[in-house]
């Protein structure tokens, strides 16, 4: 089943809501995103992703993970989230210390499906950044770009789990 990517807007904060049902195991699934090195593997090339910290095979609490990104072709900048919250095979949370948005905040849910699948749910609130001016750049660049993204890692994660 095909989740459409649902926005909301709560005053200056925005909320990204995706869903994805894919016919693997929760163990499978929850290996597979709480490793921070294959966040490069769903993440459009045009971002320029890099990590920059060791980041090792599964995420844990408290734990600080550097990135470069390139966000729109005219602004490089570093990303710092650090893991909030690990429930295993179940949720995991990020958030930034330091990046592009003035605030992004990632949940991110597994549930086994009825089918035998797993579920993963993405809630993402964030806030522009440059105030007035981000929330007026928002609908015409960054809520876009931030579609695009979910939208290539939707696409992505089809092909890497369904080509199995």
């Amino acid at each position: 089943m095909e989740y459409p990517i649902v926005f909301n807007n709560k005053g200056k904060v925005y909320r990204l809501e995706a869903r994805q049902d894919l016919p693997v195991s929760l163990s499978e699934a929850w290996d597979f995103f709480s490793n921070p090195g294959n966040l490069m593997k769903i993440t459009p090339k045009d971002l320029g992703f890099k990590t920059l910290s060791d980041s090792g095979d599964s995420i844990y609490p408290c734990q600080i993970i550097q990135y470069k990104i390139t966000p729109l072709p005219f602004f490089k900048t570093n990303w710092v989230t650090e893991i909030t919250h690990v429930e295993p095979q179940s949720f995991f949370a990020d958030k930034q210390l330091y990046g592009p948005y003035e605030l992004w905040h990632h949940k991110h849910f597994f549930k086994e499906t009825d089918g035998g699948g797993v579920q993963i749910v993405d809630i993402v609130d964030y806030v522009p950044p440059l105030g007035m001016l981000g929330r007026i750049m928002n609908p015409v660049i960054i809520k876009p770009r931030i579609l695009k993204i979910f939208e290539y890692r939707r696409k992505k994660v089809e092909e890497l789990f369904l080509k199995k």
